[in-house]
């Protein structure tokens, strides 16, 4: 019975937080439909702009679910688009830099995991040092913008100028010219990623420990669960999702540069809890959070829209609609509080 109330909540927060980028999505189609904000291809940019930030919130939600945190995501990202822009100006294979980002997502996710997991070590701590330590290897391999071009690495350049069309919601621009909507393959790999992480989260041992844990960490020991290597797997994927999220970041951006994703482990951390994943760790939805980003993009591509209103509106947006999911959040658990 305590299951079924708690899998009603979290149902809700999931519909609250569908109805939120709805009602949002629908607000910009009203008040910018004469800009084009109705077209398809607004709707898939904001799929472009953040298929970045689709990955990290998929790992980062796994670490919350253990009721953990990780705010080094934005700093790794930085130091990966700075790897991959020197390596290929170095003249080395995009192929085996993509490789080399991915390995070391493995290998730093392994070292904070150890830290935390089986030294026990507070995860804010550890991973405000792997955020430090980032940003200063970013500047330690290169202080400049490194920009990638045709010229650094054809493969790369060619990655991200594809373009996969989709075959409805075309329209005519003010030319008169057919415009075909269409999408990145980051966002292939992100939307990919998403579904591995649902399938993981809800089809796997490992993703029903990471709920496990997050409930109530020593009834999962006494159950047989591993607590500190599932800990540890949690951050590994964190780093691996985050890594895979700087190669879309990087197709993007194609560049690197020591202030690249300031803040993002914040959207990604807000994205997470917009989309019901609960700080206290054991509730959340990889759906959830893939609708919270969603919901941040939308909010950024009003304010751009608009072109009125000032940068810092969608941060201030983003911290009333925080406000707002924590209280939701917080009556949830008062009720099921009560009714134990």
């Amino acid at each position: 019975m305590k299951r079924k109330t708690r899998m009603n909540g979290h149902t809700i927060l999931l519909l609250i937080t569908i109805a939120l980028f709805a009602a949002l999505y629908a607000g910009g189609c009203l008040a910018y439909g004469h800009k084009g904000f109705t077209h398809l291809q607004t709707f898939l940019n904001i799929l472009i702009t953040n298929s970045g930030l689709i990955c990290v919130t998929c790992g980062l939600m796994v670490v919350m679910l253990t009721t953990g945190i990780d705010i080094s995501v934005g700093a790794l990202i930085a130091m990966d688009c700075m790897i991959l822009a020197t390596g290929m100006r170095a003249g080395m294979n995009a192929i085996v830099m993509v490789l080399l980002v991915l390995l070391i997502g493995v290998a730093f996710g392994m070292f904070q995991g150890f830290l935390v997991g089986y030294l026990e070590i507070q995860p804010f701590i550890v991973t405000m040092a792997g955020m430090f330590f980032c940003r200063g290897m970013t500047a330690v391999i290169c202080t400049e913008q490194v920009s990638i071009t045709q010229q650094t690495s054809a493969l790369f350049y060619a990655w991200a100028n594809t373009k996969i069309n989709i075959p409805f919601g075309g329209y005519l621009n003010n030319k008169g010219k057919y415009m075909t909507p269409y999408i990145r393959p980051s966002v292939v790999i992100a939307l990919l990623l998403l579904i591995v992480t649902f399938v993981m989260l809800r089809h796997t041992k490992l993703g029903r420990s990471f709920y496990a844990i997050g409930g109530n960490a020593v009834s999962a020991a006494m159950m047989g669960l591993n607590v500190k290597k599932i800990k540890m797997s949690a951050y590994m994927l964190s780093s691996i999702f985050c890594s895979i999220g700087a190669i879309c970041y990087c197709l993007n951006t194609m560049a690197g540069s020591v202030s690249q994703a300031l803040g993002l482990e914040m959207d990604a951390i807000s994205s997470a809890v917009i989309g019901g994943t609960l700080l206290t760790g054991g509730v959340g939805n990889v759906l959830g959070s893939f609708f919270g980003v969603l919901i941040n993009g939308t909010i950024s591509s009003i304010v751009k829209t608009n072109g009125k209103l000032a940068s810092s509106w969608p941060n201030i947006l983003t911290a009333a609609l925080l406000f707002m999911f924590i209280v939701i959040q917080s009556v949830f658990a008062m009720l099921r509080n009560r009714k134990k």
